[in-house]
């Protein structure tokens, strides 16, 4: 088992280094000049040369890279070179509320999906199979930035039932205890920053779990469908057990195993998906802020938060490949 993570580990270790590389050559070949754009119109071309030398970029592309990749071994993400404060540190300040927002729709994309998934297999060819699968076929093809806007266009501008911006009402008191507002609004017993800290999230949290509801049911439903004509089902039905028994304890159990890993990787995809939802609804989230660093060519600032995301993705990767050779020894070899 050691041997498997440590080549499971040592395999992640290219994909980072390539993808580095990428952004940070991306990055160059954009076009505009980050000293320029971050410097007054006044400075003299003395204090462009200053600015340049000060965050290095009048160094080779090599050396840059060097630097950067160095530091990031160390835990160093550099500084940005908008706000002067260490990378790492600014994306940490945002994560809670990406990592909120990623949970709430996988929430809501488990608390659907699969019992939509499972009624769509047990009730296969009749209408509630047919519904359930055009509604997981629409979740799957519309895309974020569209459903976001129609949902602020209904329930904020028509029905005004719910707020269409940040993550909580001004004047609203939170003590941030995990950073997750939520969770911090019930463990201070604070109900009012609960309340309204939920219905920000509720737009944005649909928005972003639609998707996954739509590919967690179709796989749910077929997942089912595979195990309904497996031996141990058949044998189930024939002891007299109720329908609802033999698909919740016996089919269900088994065909979650698929479903189990394509939820471990829409985490990954939620968290991509966060950029579009969280800028569509200005949520202060690590996505937003990405978009906001690449507006500003804050250089060091994007490639720390997709190196970020990058490393996200490759964790929950990993952790599928682990839990997967726990399950199955086979695949150690």
């Amino acid at each position: 088992m050691a041997a498997y993570l440590v080549r499971r580990s040592l395999g992640a270790v290219p994909v980072l280094l390539a993808l580095s590389v990428f952004v940070f050559i991306l990055m160059h070949l954009a076009p505009g000049d980050p000293v320029q754009l971050l410097l007054p119109e006044s400075a003299t071309d003395e204090d462009i040369a200053a600015a340049r030398a000060a965050w290095g970029l009048d160094r080779p592309l090599t050396i840059q890279y060097l630097d950067y990749i160095s530091g990031v071994l160390r835990g160093d993400l550099g500084r940005s070179m908008v706000f002067g404060e260490p990378v790492l540190g600014l994306i940490l300040q945002r994560l809670p509320a990406t990592a909120e927002l990623a949970f709430l729709g996988i929430a809501l994309a488990v608390l659907v999906a699969i019992p939509l998934g499972v009624a769509s297999a047990s009730r296969h060819d009749t209408i509630v199979d047919h519904l359930g699968t055009t509604a997981a076929l629409l979740g799957i093809s519309v895309p974020h930035f569209w459903l976001g806007i129609m949902l602020i266009l209904v329930f904020g501008g028509m029905l005004r039932m719910l707020p269409v911006s940040g993550r909580i009402d001004f004047g609203v008191p939170v003590t941030s205890v995990t950073g997750f507002y939520l969770l911090d609004g019930l463990l201070t017993r604070n109900l009012p920053a609960f309340w309204s800290a939920l219905k920000h999230a509720v737009l944005p949290a649909v928005t972003l779990g639609t998707s996954a509801v739509g590919l967690l049911t179709r796989i749910t439903r077929s997942s089912v469908l595979e195990v309904a004509g497996e031996d141990y089902v058949l044998v189930a039905r024939s002891k007299g057990l109720s329908g609802r028994a033999v698909v919740w304890k016996h089919a269900v159990r088994n065909a979650l195993i698929p479903v189990i890993t394509v939820l471990g990787l829409q985490v990954g995809a939620l968290l991509n998906g966060s950029i579009i939802v969280e800028t569509v609804f200005a949520w202060p989230g690590i996505g937003s802020f990405l978009v906001q660093a690449v507006g500003m060519r804050d250089y060091k600032l994007v490639q720390g938060i997709v190196f970020f995301y990058a490393s996200a993705y490759v964790l929950i990767h990993l952790v599928i490949d682990i839990l997967y050779a726990a399950v199955d020894p086979r695949l150690r070899t």
